[in-house]
């Protein structure tokens, strides 16, 4: 039985329903609250007012930066996965844009060796956004561990990828790259997005995680937000390549962060949530809003029960597809071979499943075309992680802006179809499926 890092006594299952909230202290509520308030009253001591805007007390200030809904959320997932802290932000986006960003050391030089499979909008962040800030993606092949090693220089601020990228499905060999982070002093961030409670980048060795908790942790396509994760194996010692962690940030008053979390207790877990949440959070506003805070925990506390679904229906659909004579290849965990299938072996719990997310292969666009125009029952949307089916060609959708020789270099071409299967019925799904192929 899976356990968390921050209460032997509890399984994850159980934390997702209790961890970081027994009740309101007041009314004994037991449902979290919806803290619907921007700002907080300001009573008491003005010195120790002064002492939590200072980060020398903890409190709460402004909903942009701390809010008690959004808090729950944050310890709750922390406990689940396993990790010292995370801090919730408005989306996924922002959630690797931040957890990134927090890195850098505000001078031009600044890299990132990165996967070269990556969701679309991460690929035009990293190789393009980024670019323009002076941060610098350099491209490795997950498939071949050294290309990550030999572009790791001085200024190299981390290693990223996905545990399986989306929509190719390449696993990425998380405790391999999380050694040669620890070899040249870089943290591993790892956006686990398609996989929570399948896979923990925490018990691999990766420093950091990302989700897009829009996702599986919200499971119902109603909510924007997203989740950075400090696993707590990364001190960020090296004064030449992060300085912020290491000298006085006038970005926070000269503040010390690892001197300041020394005098905190509910964010004294993670000097580097603790810098991106006063610094970043506070100065771009990527804020979740309370509301969507409430609605992730509700996600949250069916996530274990909606993921087995997802990933029993998802092992049928992936056999029906294997075999079916218009589907020229199928990509899923469960399919793989050789020394793929070892990796997928080292980062999934099979106990819980393969993921939901599956990519196959049709003839052409054209092929693609009639399957998405085809379909009944499946939404054609370029989300994935809903309890409803969903079904994306990418080439039309999330890697249009992609240039094509890059596109292919990633393993999406004409014909690529991705599906996130559903919780539904898998006779309907599998009939929808069947609908789709007869079309082309």
């Amino acid at each position: 039985m899976s356990r968390n890092n921050s209460n032997a006594q509890m399984c994850r299952e159980t934390a997702l329903l209790y961890a970081g909230y027994r009740h309101d202290p007041v009314t004994k509520a037991v449902s979290v609250p919806i803290y619907q308030s921007t700002a907080y009253e300001l009573d008491g001591d003005l010195e120790k007012i002064a002492g939590i805007y200072n980060v020398n007390e903890d409190g709460f200030t402004y909903s942009r930066i701390i809010n008690p809904t959004t808090r729950i959320l944050e310890k709750r997932f922390a406990a689940v996965d396993g990790a010292s802290d995370s801090l919730a932000v408005a989306s996924g986006q922002a959630a690797t844009f931040l957890a990134i960003a927090n890195l850098c050391s505000g001078t031009p030089g600044d890299n990132v060796v990165t996967s070269k499979y990556l969701y679309g909008n991460t690929w035009n962040l990293l190789f393009n956004t980024f670019k323009r800030l002076g941060i610098e993606a350099r491209s490795a092949d997950p498939k071949d561990i050294s290309s990550f090693e030999s572009l790791i220089d001085d200024r190299t601020i981390a290693i990223f990828g996905e545990t399986f990228s989306n929509p190719c499905l390449v696993p990425l060999p998380v405790p391999a790259l999380a050694e040669i982070g620890r070899r040249h002093g870089v943290p591993v961030i790892v956006d686990n997005t398609t996989t929570p409670l399948i896979c923990r980048p925490t018990s691999l060795g990766a420093s950091i995680s990302t989700y897009s908790a829009t996702k599986y942790l919200c499971g119902h396509g109603t909510t924007l937000g997203g989740l950075i994760v400090d696993n707590g194996n990364f001190a960020f010692d090296d004064a030449a390549r992060f300085p912020l962690f290491n000298e006085a940030d006038e970005a926070h008053g000269d503040v010390l962060w690892k001197e300041a979390v020394l005098k905190l207790d509910d964010l004294g877990a993670s000097p580097y949530l603790l810098k991106s949440r006063m610094t970043w959070l506070r100065d771009t506003g990527a804020a979740i809003s309370p509301f969507s805070s409430f609605q992730l925990i509700q996600g949250l506390e069916t996530l274990h029960l909606r993921m087995q679904r997802h990933c029993e229906n998802a092992v049928t659909v992936a056999e029906f597809l294997k075999k079916h004579p218009k589907v020229a290849r199928v990509s899923y965990p469960s399919l793989s071979s050789g020394y793929e299938r070892e990796l997928v072996d080292e980062l999934i719990d099979a106990r819980v499943g393969y993921g939901a997310m599956i990519m196959f292969e049709l003839a052409d666009e054209a092929a693609g075309r009639r399957f998405i125009t085809n379909i009944k029952l499946m939404y054609h949307v370029s989300n994935v992680g809903d309890a409803r089916t969903l079904v994306t060609h990418p080439v039309s959708t999330t890697h249009t802006t992609v240039p094509k020789e890059k596109r292919e270099a990633a393993g999406i071409f004409d014909g690529s179809i991705r599906l996130c299967v559903g919780i539904e019925n898998i006779d309907d799904i599998v009939a929808d499926i069947q609908r789709g192929l007869d079309a082309v």
